[in-house]
């Protein structure tokens, strides 16, 4: 069994299910302690954070990434169980394989091989990992980041262990994200019986030229980088439960996917320019998970396209689809920053599995980042 294989099927075997870690952190410190990193443990409520870092002098390279996991779901739909990671036919199935344990275990591996080949190496390495990426993402690389601004630590370089390849290890490179913007629109009406319109108000009916005029905005046209900012309807809740009853309230759950092209503060102009056509008493609540983000080409990206065309024999494309993820937090600090991890195909799904030959792979290609830029 390889040392990244071992390692991977260890942090699997600890069901860290948000925003539990369940000694996760604690194995990785001190597989981090043997090998010169200090280690900072930072606690908030049930989230435990880990800061380990090699090196005091800049550049500053960072692997981040999360210890927690989503739910299994009903654990009889697996053909495994998901907190025994089980290997078969070349892959490794377990909740967390690809999302994200098994590149927290190739980042591991990486930076001991690193360090044995290159003691002395220039600058930094450290690893800033949560528990809290899975779930509110309140606690978790924000409060780590909080306490870097206490410390006068400035990030140079990050590495997200985010999923990011589709068909192949390392066929895609997140280089950013698209901004995510929730909104909650609650139309008031009145209440009353279905056979007597008049007396009432029907919020339903009153929500559909809205929503039609919502889907039907174009909010900007994308660029090179990003594609069109995107709207969508995500919840619709009204009704009493009854044939008969015209209800009083409808609640209209939707999202914005958006571009460099425009900020959440013109978004939310817009919206309310839309509804504000429209004779009606609403509330409305807005919720900015992230704002967008890009990294433009430098040392980071090309260290990167270097190292995986060197292993794979195969060049890399940028992308900034997908969701969301930590990097939203780190991004804003003025760190180049991309995610690199293994295939996304069986994320957040039964029988979520990993390549075994991808991670071996995986670390190889982190250990090779680590030396395009800090030998």
């Amino acid at each position: 069994m390889s040392r990244t294989l071992e390692l991977a099927k260890d942090l699997i075997s600890r069901q860290s299910v948000t925003p539990e870690d369940a000694g996760c952190q604690d194995l990785m410190a001190k597989r981090l302690e043997k090998i010169g990193f200090n280690i900072t443990h930072l606690k908030n409520g049930d989230v435990k954070n880990l800061w380990a870092r090699r090196g005091t002098e800049a550049p500053l390279f960072v692997f981040a990434g999360h210890t927690d996991v989503v739910p299994t779901g009903p654990e009889e739909n697996w053909t495994y169980p998901p907190f025994e990671p089980t290997e078969n036919n070349g892959h490794l199935y377990g909740r967390g394989a690809a999302d994200m344990k098994g590149s927290l275990a190739s980042m591991i591996i990486a930076s001991e091989e690193f360090v044995k080949q290159h003691d002395n190496h220039k600058g930094s390495v450290a690893f800033l990992i949560t528990s809290d990426e899975e779930g509110p993402a309140t606690e978790g690389t924000v409060a780590v980041l909080e306490h870097l601004e206490t410390t006068n630590e400035k990030i140079d370089w990050c590495l997200v262990g985010e999923p990011s390849s589709t068909n192949k290890l390392g066929d895609f490179v997140k280089n950013g994200r698209r901004g995510s913007l929730g909104v909650t629109l609650t139309i008031h009406g009145k209440q009353g019986h279905v056979a007597y319109p008049h007396l009432a108000q029907n919020p339903i009916h009153i929500a559909m030229p809205i929503l039609d005029e919502l889907a039907k905005t174009e909010w900007d046209k994308g660029n090179k980088s990003f594609p069109a900012t995107s709207f969508q309807i995500s919840n619709i809740n009204s009704g009493t439960g009854a044939t008969n009853v015209i209800p009083g309230n409808i609640e209209i759950v939707f999202n914005f996917r958006f571009s460099t092209e425009v900020s959440a503060d013109i978004l939310k102009e817009c919206v309310i320019n839309i509804i504000n056509n429209y004779d009606i008493k609403y509330d409305i609540e807005w919720s900015l998970s992230g704002n967008p983000f890009l990294t433009e080409k430098g040392e980071l990206i090309a260290a990167t396209q270097k190292a995986i065309k060197s292993i794979t024999g195969y060049e890399t494309e940028l992308s900034t689809a997908g969701g969301t993820s930590d990097g939203r937090f780190i991004a804003p600090t003025g760190a180049q920053l991309i995610e690199l991890g293994p295939l996304n195909k069986t994320i957040h799904q039964v029988d979520e599995n990993v390549s075994i030959k991808d991670l071996e792979q995986l670390s190889v290609i982190y250990t090779e980042i680590l030396k395009n830029l800090l030998t």
